[in-house]
C-alpha cells in the first residue's frame, strides 16, 4: 500500500518576489506538484524543478478556476498519491487565504500537511507605503476586515468598522466597495478628518497609494480609478498620516 505524501501550505507573500520566506523557496524546489492562486506572483513558480506538475487554482471575483470545495478535495486526493505538494498561496495561508478550511480537509483525510507562513499584505503593503500600522502615539490597536461584498451585506458585518480613539482599521479587498465603506464608515462614528488610504497593488513595482481625508476619499478614488486595479486595501486612521508625514 502507498504510503500518503505530505502537502504545505505556503504563503508566497504579498507580491514582491523577494518577500518569499526561504522555507517557502525550499517547498517549491522540492514539490511533485504546485497547487497555486491568483495573487501568486508567476515569477515565483520559476523555483519549482522542471518535473513539477503546476495546477492553477485561482479565484479572481465572479471567475473561479476550482470552487474551494474542488481544491481541497484535490490536495487530498494529491496527498493520497504519495506527492509532496506545495499549496501555494498570495500572503499568508492562514490570513484571508481560507488556509484554515484546507487543514481541516487534510486532517479529515488523515494527510500529512505543514503551514509555512507568508509575509501577509496585511503588513506588507502599508509597510512598503510607508504607514505603520500601530504607533504610540497615535494606534494601540489593529482591526484587519474584508471589504467583500458578501461580508457588507448584513448590518451586524459592520459592528468591526465601529470607530474607537487609537484604532486602525484595515479592510483587504476594500478597492471596489471604497465609496460604501468610506461612506459607512462615518455613519459609524469615524471623524471626516480621519485619514484614509487606498493601497494597489502593494510591495509591486505598481503599487500605487491614494490618501486623504475620510469626507474626500471617495472623490480621490474616483478621480484616480483608471490607474488603480483590484485587489486593493484601504487603511483608516491616524496612522496613515506619517505617510511622508502627510497630514502631520
Amino acid at each position: 500500500m502507498k504510503s500518503n505524501g505530505k502537502v504545505y501550505l505556503v504563503g508566497g507573500g504579498p507580491g514582491d518576489p523577494g518577500l518569499l520566506t526561504l522555507k517557502g523557496k525550499r517547498c517549491l524546489e522540492q514539490c511533485d506538484v504546485v497547487v497555486y492562486d491568483a495573487l501568486v506572483n508567476p515569477e515565483l513558480l520559476r523555483h519549482c524543478p522542471p518535473h513539477t506538475e503546476k495546477i492553477f487554482a485561482g479565484k479572481r471575483r465572479r471567475r473561479h478556476a476550482l470552487e474551494q470545495s474542488q481544491i481541497n478535495a484535490l490536495i487530498v486526493k494529491l496527498g493520497r498519491e504519495g506527492k509532496t505538494v506545495c499549496r501555494f498561496k498570495g500572503g499568508d495561508p492562514f490570513m484571508f487565504g481560507r488556509g484554515g478550511e484546507e487543514a481541516e480537509a487534510l486532517s479529515r483525510a488523515k494527510i500529512p500537511y505543514e503551514v509555512v507562513p507568508g509575509v501577509s499584505s496585511v503588513t506588507g503593503a502599508p509597510a512598503t507605503a510607508g504607514i505603520p500600522l500601530t504607533h504610540r502615539k497615535y494606534a494601540s490597536h489593529v482591526t484587519v476586515v474584508t471589504g467583500q461584498n458578501s461580508e457588507l451585506g448584513a448590518e451586524r458585518g459592520w459592528e468591526a468598522y465601529r470607530f474607537m480613539p487609537k484604532k486602525t482599521l484595515v479592510i483587504l479587498m476594500g478597492y471596489t466597495n471604497a465609496e460604501k465603506i468610506a461612506k459607512k464608515l462615518m455613519a459609524l462614528g469615524w471623524p471626516a478628518s480621519t485619514p484614509a488610504a487606498l493601497i494597489c497593488s502593494g510591495t509591486l513595482p505598481a503599487q500605487t497609494v491614494i490618501t486623504g481625508r475620510l469626507r474626500a476619499f471617495t472623490d480621490k478614488v474616483r478621480k484616480n480609478r483608471k490607474r488603480l486595479s483590484a485587489p486593493g486595501m484601504i487603511i483608516v486612521g491616524d496612522v496613515v498620516g506619517l505617510r511622508r508625514n502627510e497630514f502631520v
